[in-house]
């Protein structure tokens, strides 16, 4: 992996904390970081009335799962994207992280999302100069894994 020796420093695990805090979807949905790393994003989300799906059994809603699965996968993809691109001058690097974007989403919904809140979790399978494909997993607060993941995005 191109990132193998590139430190997460405070001033990127910031850069990317304040980018994710930017997007207002993300707010909407309560997600909050739990963690940043070379090798891993945690998020979690807390559940809420607004985020059920089918309100006969109180269920988080699958675009919520997916979205969740999604911000957590492009903070991963982001984090292989600063490492590769370390070596250019800010305005340049800018440039290059604003590409972001997803290009594929695989969901598979494995249980009914239930508790009182969710963790998800990324891991970089692949991050290229210009795609990072990455797996994510979600479980609810008793450990039950609720839907798997994986994304691929532009990173450059």
């Amino acid at each position: 992996m191109a990132n193998e020796h590139f430190e997460l420093s405070a001033d990127v695990q910031l850069a990317v904390s304040t980018f994710f805090k930017r997007i207002p979807f993300n707010q909407v949905l309560g997600i909050e970081i739990e963690s940043l790393s070379n090798e891993q994003v945690v998020m979690r989300l807390p559940m809420k009335p607004e985020l059920i799906g089918n309100f006969v059994h109180g269920i988080l809603h699958g675009g919520v799962i997916s979205s969740l699965l999604d911000v957590c996968g492009g903070a991963m993809a982001l984090i292989g994207a600063f490492a590769n691109h370390r070596h250019l001058p800010g305005p340049e690097r800018l440039l290059q992280l604003s590409k972001l974007g997803t290009i594929d989403l695989r969901i598979d919904y494995l249980r009914p999302g239930r508790g009182e809140h969710f963790i998800a979790t990324a891991l970089p399978l692949r991050t290229g100069n210009k795609v990072a494909v990455v797996r994510m997993e979600l479980h609810s607060d008793d450990g039950t894994l609720v839907a798997v993941g994986t994304g691929t995005y532009l990173c450059g």
